[in-house]
């Protein structure tokens, strides 16, 4: 056992999801295993972390080769305290998900799953985020375990580039429908959102965030274009937010003073 990879495992769907449990279920079959995840979701907080209330942790299991905790803060507050506090150092691997839902495209800036995926990046260690494109209860990751496998496997045995991390979304299907994995591209789009307006029984109005995602990117190598194919797609991304083709267009701007 001692000589087997540790993974370490988060979310934001929460401990309990579903997702999760199908992760650590395929992680356990591989290395040895730290879970640290949200106590509730945490859908949607991006890379948030917390700081103005104390952060705590609750042993959930441990056992010969496995460990799990749940905490009541955001994905990237799991990360931070699991390697801080729970290992005292760094795993060989960092997986998060499997998240209920697509976080393909511009998704990935709302993701908590992808944060943690991020703050693992951050830290040197090899990070990949899955995700299902499918947001009901009852979603089948079964098909999934597959992939997974695979694409953990391969991380494992020849890394990552520094500063790389993988963002892996995986298409509604059975396992006789997926065609495949694809190297690609982040699409371009948005999400074209509005507001569901309520009032609720004391006359105070309250909304609801809405919307739907629209694909501005007609290309055939986007991770959008993958999943509509029933191809899992694999984005190499990075947290450098800098856009590096922009800097001499700003240099000609005469800014000095």
């Amino acid at each position: 056992m001692e000589n087997k990879p540790l993974i370490f495992i988060s979310n934001d769907d929460g401990v309990n999801a579903p997702g999760i449990r199908a992760l650590i279920g395929l992680m356990r079959e591989i290395g040895r295993v730290v879970v640290v995840a949200p106590d509730k979701p945490q859908s949607g907080t991006a890379h948030a972390i917390t700081i103005h209330t104390p952060l705590r942790l609750s042993l959930i299991q441990k056992a010969d080769g496995y460990e799990e905790y749940s905490c009541n803060g955001t994905p990237a507050d799991c990360v931070k305290l699991g390697f801080k506090v729970v290992l005292r150092g760094k795993p060989d691997l960092l997986v998060s998900g499997i998240n209920h839902g697509s976080n393909a495209s511009v998704s990935i800036i709302y993701s908590g799953t992808m944060a943690a995926v991020f703050e693992g990046d951050m830290s040197g260690v090899p990070s990949i985020g899955f995700s299902l494109s499918d947001l009901s209860a009852d979603a089948d990751f079964k098909p999934s375990g597959k992939y997974v496998r695979i694409i953990t496997e391969a991380v494992l045995k020849h890394g990552l580039p520094e500063g790389v991390c993988l963002n892996v979304n995986i298409p509604k299907a059975t396992e006789e429908e997926l065609q495949g994995i694809k190297i690609c591209r982040q699409a371009a789009g948005c999400w074209q959102e509005d507001f569901d307006e309520r009032v609720d029984p004391v006359g105070n109005n309250y909304y609801w965030l809405k919307g739907i995602f629209i694909k501005s990117d007609i290309g055939l190598d986007t991770d959008e274009e993958a999943l509509a194919n029933n191809f899992v797609s694999i984005v190499p991304v990075k947290f450098d937010f800098t856009a590096h083709a922009a800097i001499g267009e700003l240099q000609k701007w005469n800014l000095d003073v």
